[in-house]
């Protein structure tokens, strides 16, 4: 086998990883912090795609790729304000439940206002082409792709490590009732920890538009795919569902490579063999829910 080929290969797994680390991160940090598993989370990522193809129409894809993932963000911290807040202090099984419901209306409310059909996603004109290198051809958009994702990855850790914002949040996971004891309310924290989970799926449904094409039921595909990730790294890890990513997507990549039947397969398998040798995922974490005063 030539070497290119493999080289090929194991880019293209980065390419699946970034979207599964962008999706996973966002899940991630909503359980991290907030204790909730948003069963939704597919949802805002088609919401995202989809309403890339509105922005891009009067932004281009630089303006949809900024604006996409702000609406979907915004929409999440109105769903979170409105309703899941409620939940907090009930049965968990209420916030799967709900999250579970949302992820139903969410497609359908997809197919009622773009309709039950596929819309192609053009890449734009001025990320098309190849990268060459030697012998090595990449596709150009991909290369973007894996940058835009580590930024997005270097932003979120930044913030969580380098601002009073995420200061307050990373207290609030560890000792959430010393942090109501110095007079913070939690309540906006947790508002914009979902925010900024739901806009990190619509930045990775912006993202895979171009290449996977944007379709009702692209969010339900690919989130399965996301929780595997989030239980392989680790629930509540910031770095364990990055590694678990692109672990994923290289795995994937090289069992289509070696064994195409088994590719999809390869990620449960890989997840089954974590759980059986460290439960807690590899990098997982003690949590405590952030709740709400």
């Amino acid at each position: 086998m030539s070497p290119i080929i493999l080289l090929e290969h194991l880019a293209n797994g980065l390419v699946v990883g970034a979207y599964y680390t962008t999706l996973a991160l966002g899940l991630s940090l909503i359980f991290g912090l907030g204790g909730v598993i948003n069963l939704a989370h597919g949802a805002f990522y088609a919401l995202g795609a989809y309403l890339a193809l509105e922005a891009q129409r009067l932004a281009g894809f630089g303006g949809a790729l900024l604006i996409s993932p702000l609406l979907v963000g915004l929409v999440g911290m109105a769903i979170e304000t409105t309703f899941l807040r409620r939940l907090y202090r009930e049965d968990p099984l209420l916030g799967l439940l709900f999250t579970f419901g949302l992820a139903m209306v969410g497609e359908q409310a997809v197919r009622i206002v773009w309709g039950a059909s596929g819309h192609p996603f053009q890449i734009p004109a001025a990320l098309r082409g190849f990268v060459t290198v030697g012998d090595f051809v990449y596709s150009r958009y991909r290369l973007v792709v894996i940058g835009i994702t580590a930024l997005a990855i270097g932003g979120l850790w930044l913030a969580l490590e380098k601002t009073p914002w995420g200061i307050v949040v990373r207290a609030g996971t560890r000792d959430p009732e010393m942090v109501r004891a110095l007079g913070l309310s939690l309540r906006p924290f947790m508002t914009a920890v979902f925010g900024v989970g739901v806009a990190l799926a619509g930045l990775a449904g912006v993202l895979s538009a171009p290449l996977a094409g944007i379709y009702p039921a692209m969010g339900n595909e690919i989130g399965t795919a996301a929780f595997v990730v989030v239980v392989i790294g680790g629930l509540g890890s910031f770095w364990g569902p990055v590694v678990a990513g692109l672990l994923v997507g290289l795995i994937r990549a090289l069992t289509v490579l070696f064994w195409p039947p088994a590719a999809e397969a390869s990620m449960y398998a890989l997840m089954a063999f974590v759980l059986l040798v460290r439960p807690r995922g590899l990098m997982g974490e003690h949590w405590a829910q952030f709740g709400a005063e």
